[in-house]
């Protein structure tokens, strides 16, 4: 991991979460905008976006505060001049029209949108949870897995997704429809720094795609912003190749 760390950096940062990521009184994400920004500054990253979740998830963001929001990252991109900073949203997949929880006519208030399957408080979430983390008949996790692929297809062919966040955590997929999916839409797909997967057995197989990858911190603290290391030694471990990885660069 050592060696990983002294030969490749990141130069931009995708994926982080702020205070915006919140429920109730409990922030999901631990840190301010700024505070996200500082330490991108800090670790040398030339990018970074702020991805709060989508409003329908537990930790939804509140869309009323999008100017807010604006008006924070305005203050840090002055502050940090030598960081372009972006306003995402990470976008929950669910059973919506469009297949995620933006409604189209507010996908404008946002630079780009990354989209990922989390758990959002409905069956759906409570099917896949129990399937997923406890013994299940194959038929079961057979039927999940048809479900949830076609919401992931709905939503990369519905709209323009920028990056598909941690492809196969949370809920059983067909790794090989998504791979073709995002080859076809020109989607990134994200190695997770945070998360278990896409796992090794997972980045095999999308790599038989042509699509290229990304990093993503996930990062719900701003000491975690720009995290990398993890992430290429699971795509070596793949066998893919570093130059498909879109933000990793030699030192």
């Amino acid at each position: 991991m050592e060696e990983i760390i002294k030969k490749f950096r990141i130069n931009k940062d995708l994926h982080t979460h702020t205070i915006y990521s919140r429920v109730g009184l409990y922030f999901h994400g631990k840190g301010r905008i700024i505070d996200n920004v500082r330490a991108a500054h800090e670790k040398g990253l030339t990018e970074l976006a702020i991805t709060d979740h989508g409003p329908t998830d537990l930790y939804g963001l509140n869309e009323k505060k999008i100017p807010k929001m604006r008006a924070e990252i305005a203050e840090a991109q002055a502050k940090y001049p030598d960081v372009k900073v972006y306003l995402g949203v990470e976008a929950d997949i669910v059973n919506s029209k469009n297949g995620i929880d933006i409604k189209p006519e507010n996908i404008g208030l946002y630079d780009f949108i990354n989209a990922g399957y989390h758990y959002v408080p409905n069956c759906r979430m409570l099917a896949n949870y129990l399937v997923f983390h406890l013994p299940c008949p194959k038929m079961l996790k057979a039927m999940m897995c048809q479900y949830n692929t076609g919401l992931v297809l709905r939503a990369l062919y519905s709209n323009d997704i920028k990056v598909l966040t941690h492809p196969g955590d949370k809920a059983y997929v067909d790794m090989d429809a998504i791979g073709k999916a995002c080859e076809e839409t020109g989607t990134l797909l994200e190695i997770n720094a945070r998360h278990k997967r896409p796992d090794t057995e997972d980045l095999r197989c999308l790599a038989k795609y042509a699509v290229d990858f990304i990093i993503g911190s996930d990062a719900h603290k701003p000491g975690k912003v720009g995290r990398y290391a993890k992430s290429v030694a699971l795509a070596l471990a793949a066998g893919i190749e570093t130059w498909r990885i879109v933000n990793l660069v030699e030192r």
